[in-house]
């Protein structure tokens, strides 16, 4: 049986910046509520921010490589603006007061992520005063993770060759610690985009987080999601609701930082001034 705690329990991802020591953190519950918040690894500090009467899907969001701006992909039923009640939108992190947006044709939108080439899709024209561009996410399982150095294992089923959406497999991906010996395993469980509502899923996608050491394999059955930092340690969100940094490497592996999300509530206030502009 299922305990209250477990049930009020938030479903939270993770997106690390790729040139700064912060994360965007992602939190959904209640279920008709969402939670943005900034992870700052150097102040080892949790600042929550925006809350939204609707739904994020962060599998389909980014943090810009700086750790600066969210490109996010919402759903608000309640919505009454012109870009409609799903779409894409540039803030601040960890503020969702749009800086720029556009609507989409509905849910089954890719949302887009930052480039630092040039690469831009077609967005109106605009010209955003931005140093990046931004670019459709790609259709296959954790293209986050993959952007982030995790690469698809030796022992990933292939993909179907008429697997439009990359739904019907159950790919694994590693990635190895920095400087160190372990490897985090993840894997997708069951068949993705089937399982809304099910054991904390994020946009319909259940996972399971492994560590490998040694040639051994342990299972992190508590984990909804984790990565490592760039010293070696590894970052984490406990099924239970909770931010962890894990040091492995000690005499015996130790939480060197917790903070609780669970006990969160919904407490939507505007913006700060320096939020609402470029």
């Amino acid at each position: 049986m299922v305990s209250d705690k477990q049930k009020r329990a938030p479903r939270i991802y993770c997106i690390p910046a790729t040139e700064a020591p912060i994360v965007a953190v992602f939190r959904r519950g209640p279920s008709n509520w969402s939670h943005v918040g900034c992870w700052d690894l150097v102040q080892r500090q949790y600042k929550p921010g925006a809350w939204l009467r609707g739904r994020i899907f962060p599998r389909r969001c980014d943090l810009s490589p700086d750790g600066r701006l969210l490109c996010y992909f919402a759903h608000k039923p309640s919505a009454t603006w012109e870009q409609g009640e799903t779409y894409v939108a540039l803030s601040k992190l960890p503020w969702l007061t749009a800086l720029y947006a556009f609507g989409t044709c509905g849910t089954w939108t890719r949302g887009y992520y930052f480039t630092q080439d040039g690469r831009c899709d077609n967005l109106e024209d605009a010209e955003l005063p931005i140093p990046y561009g931004l670019c459709a996410i790609p259709v296959v399982q954790f293209a986050n993770e993959r952007r982030r150095g995790w690469e698809e294992a030796s022992d990933s089923p292939p993909r179907q060759a008429k697997d439009f959406w990359d739904g019907r497999r159950n790919a694994r991906l590693q990635k190895r610690q920095p400087g160190g010996k372990h490897v985090l395993c993840l894997e997708s469980v069951g068949w993705a985009g089937g399982e809304f509502g099910i054991d904390q899923s994020v946009d319909g996608l259940r996972v399971l987080y492994s560590l490998e050491s040694d040639g051994d394999l342990e299972l992190l059955e508590d984990l909804q999601w984790a990565d490592w930092n760039g010293e070696g340690q590894m970052l984490v969100a406990t099924r239970s609701g909770k931010l962890q940094v894990r040091n492995l490497d000690a005499n015996r592996p130790e939480v060197v930082f917790e903070e609780d999300l669970s006990v969160l509530d919904p407490n939507p206030i505007p913006a700060p001034s320096w939020a609402q502009r470029w």
